[in-house]
């Protein structure tokens, strides 16, 4: 069983001082992928950084200006390209002059299949890439990027150094399980992805959506733990005759919002694929949600 953290105070627009360095400021877009909406992380004093500015809600912009009201913004930074996180960068930018660094999508996936609530940001863009990573300083904080591909081929971590923490975008959730939607979403690297964050000892983990996670070690070993039983599910699906992945879904996800299932299949394709990397699976067409399959 996954320790899901799921309770949270706080006022929508109100920046709040989470912890010695880190404030956070949430936008009113609640919902089924986004929990109580999506946190903006502000980083350090006087000269800071903003982690994830976030959707294209004025009502955000302005509650994020307010909290660095007197003080300069020097960077933003973006955890990956949806619209729930990454839209308001460039108002920001423009109202501020900070630098935006990101990792932009690449060109060789393309959207995915399945529409999310958010959706891609088509307007993202970036001033510095950081898909190899790098180190980034300002005025008492140190913040380094880490590609964490899984939820998106170019999905970025940053490490706050002076806290041991990470803000770990959608990469890490403590109110629930992460998508994964092929053709950008990968399992393969997902998985690998949550081996590099554990191996790095974080005291913190500061997702965009929820409260933070605290057990970090523990939290992250629940999360493959359960990737792996779902994994395990699929193959005796399988096995018990099942070769459909809608069909699937009814079955493994019957206690789950059914507003999620479209997504969760997409997460039950993106295990298929990589079994069938593996050779534990096999398909006679493409690799899809409505393609059949059996065990190899």
């Amino acid at each position: 069983m996954i320790p899901y953290v799921r309770d949270i105070r706080f006022e929508y627009g109100v920046c709040e001082q989470v912890s010695p360095l880190i404030r956070r400021v949430i936008a009113n877009n609640p919902g089924p992928f986004t929990y109580v909406g999506t946190g903006t992380y502000i980083v350090g004093r006087g000269e800071v950084a903003v982690i994830d500015p976030g959707p294209a809600m004025d009502d955000h912009l302005e509650a994020i200006l307010r909290a660095i009201e007197g003080e300069r913004v020097t960077h933003i930074f973006l955890t990956h390209h949806h619209l729930d996180h990454s839209p308001l960068a460039a108002p920001l930018a423009a109202r501020t002059g900070a630098t935006i660094y990101g990792c932009p999508l690449s060109k060789a996936h393309g959207p995915a299949e399945v529409q999310m609530e958010a959706g891609d940001d088509d307007s993202f863009r970036v001033d510095q890439t950081v898909c190899g990573g790098g180190v980034f300083e300002g005025k008492g904080w140190t913040l380094e990027a880490i590609p964490t591909p899984g939820h998106t081929s170019s999905h970025i971590c940053y490490a706050l150094k002076e806290e041991n923490a990470l803000f770990c975008g959608d990469h890490i959730m403590g109110w629930s399980t992460t998508v994964i939607s092929p053709p950008d979403g990968d399992m393969g690297d997902y998985f690998r992805s949550l081996e590099t964050v554990r191996a790095r000892g974080f005291t913190t983990l500061w997702p965009t959506h929820g409260p933070p996670i605290r057990e970090v070690e523990p939290f992250i070993d629940a999360y493959i733990a359960h990737r792996r039983a779902r994994e395990a599910q699929i193959l005796a699906a399988l096995e018990s005759g099942m070769t459909h992945i809608r069909e699937m879904v009814t079955v493994l996800y019957k206690d789950v919002d059914p507003r999620l299932h479209p997504a969760a299949a997409h997460s039950v394709l993106a295990h298929m694929i990589q079994l069938v990397r593996e050779g534990r699976v096999k398909t006679d067409g493409e690799l899809t949600v409505d393609a059949v399959y059996e065990l190899a």
